[in-house]
């Protein structure tokens, strides 16, 4: 609203969610929106994992985990899909209840759009209670801290991204030369100079 008034044109690099932009012809966006990452992911889950019960787990209150869910759960029903949904409060912990409840139901599947600290409890949550199927994410989890929450544990996730590494060599060359040449940068890059 404030970018329309001003007549200022805005970008979003990251904003997924439909409504950011929604009634406001200056506020424009690079990334994909949500009904099209969460078809994607439930036709991943689907048609490519052979899944056909999943659980979703997101943060009650949170705009960006409970829209996404709604898509994810929209496509993988009309697939067939039978899906269980949950959420949790915010400050959240401990995810082994929740992990317990998807094993219960028989999930193949946790779908899980939270936020990165969030992800590297499920993660960890899901492999201590030897989870067998796949944890999937929506943007939100394309971090190193994640990635690192997965390591060396026996845990499958899968994630949508705007941009994997590799992707363009020149570009990922001048990130990693900006992520080591400053402390904080490579702090907050979860100690590597991994892209995500």
């Amino acid at each position: 609203e404030v970018f329309s008034q001003a007549g200022m044109p805005a970008i979003g690099t990251s904003c997924t969610n439909p409504n950011v932009t929604a009634d406001c012809d200056v506020y424009f966006r690079l990334a994909f929106l949500d009904p099209f990452q969460g078809t994607v992911l439930a036709n991943y889950a689907y048609n490519e994992l052979g899944v056909d019960n999943a659980y979703v787990l997101g943060m009650l209150g949170s705009d960006y985990d409970q829209g996404l869910i709604y898509y994810v759960t929209q496509a993988f029903q009309e697939l067939g899909g039978t899906v269980t949904a949950e959420s949790f409060p915010e400050g959240t912990a401990n995810f082994v209840s929740y992990v317990n409840n998807a094993k219960s139901a028989g999930a193949g599947v946790i779908f899980c759009p939270v936020s990165i600290n969030y992800a590297q409890l499920i993660v960890e949550a899901a492999a201590a209670q030897g989870f067998e199927g796949t944890i999937l994410g929506g943007d939100t989890l394309d971090s190193n801290m994640v990635v690192e929450a997965a390591k060396g544990k026996d845990v499958d996730v899968k994630i949508t991204t705007f941009y994997q590494e590799g992707g363009n060599p020149e570009f990922d060359a001048g990130i990693k030369e900006w992520i080591n040449a400053n402390a904080d940068a490579k702090t907050n890059n979860g100690g590597n100079d991994m892209v995500s």
